[in-house]
């Protein structure tokens, strides 16, 4: 049997019959090497089959992506959200950004034109809540796809600026040597920039956001 099997080119690895599995390899895949080179076949070779079986499972690599975020989104948890809608819009927020932020390349998949369309109702029920606190909060239907708009392009750039590798900063040359005169408030903050930039503002900048859009 051994024999066999050797002539006939098998490993004794199972046959791949699980979408988790599946999901699984490509989460490796992408923590490894990053989502821009997941290929079918690269994950084919991952899980040691052929292409042609796992198009059985998935159609391209945009299905694949789909099949991640959506799994991903399912299992966030929901804390019971706020009464108030600026308030839910604020927690709303937050959540899609915590989310996000440990799974950054999904942040930069979701910016492709018409991605969000596609989504399952575990990720559109918190765009959902942004739309409904917006309704809630005086704006109208289309005003509150404005406010989920600019709300989402705040958080996705927040989070796709602090997820690229950092230079090296020398902390005690930087902004030094600036010409007060030109400009006077960059060098009063001079090397104190680096520490200032690294402090996590989101959800401050969150609610004056949200301030200002629900007040227009």
């Amino acid at each position: 049997m051994a024999q066999r099997n050797a002539a006939s080119g098998r490993t004794g690895r199972p046959p791949v019959t699980s979408r988790a599995e599946i999901l699984a390899a490509a989460r490796r895949l992408i923590d490894r090497d990053g989502w821009d080179r997941l290929t079918i076949r690269r994950l084919a070779a991952e899980l040691g089959i052929g292409p042609t079986t796992l198009y059985h499972h998935v159609r391209d690599k945009e299905d694949l992506l789909l099949l991640l975020l959506n799994e991903y989104f399912d299992q966030v948890p929901r804390p019971d959200l706020p009464d108030d809608p600026r308030d839910r819009i604020v927690a709303a927020a937050v959540l899609i950004h915590d989310s996000l932020a440990e799974w950054p390349w999904a942040a930069e998949v979701l910016t492709a034109d018409g991605f969000i369309a596609v989504l399952g109702d575990s990720a559109l029920s918190l765009v959902e809540t942004i739309l409904a606190g917006a309704v809630d909060a005086g704006r109208t239907q289309e005003e509150a796809v404005d406010v989920f708009r600019t709300i989402w392009y705040y958080t996705v750039g927040e989070i796709l600026v602090r997820a690229r590798p950092r230079r090296p900063v020398d902390r005690a040359t930087f902004f030094t040597g600036l010409d007060p005169a030109r400009t006077p408030h960059l060098a009063a903050v001079g090397n104190q920039w680096p520490a200032l930039a690294a402090r996590d503002t989101y959800t401050d900048g969150l609610r004056a956001l949200v301030d200002g859009l629900l007040a227009r």
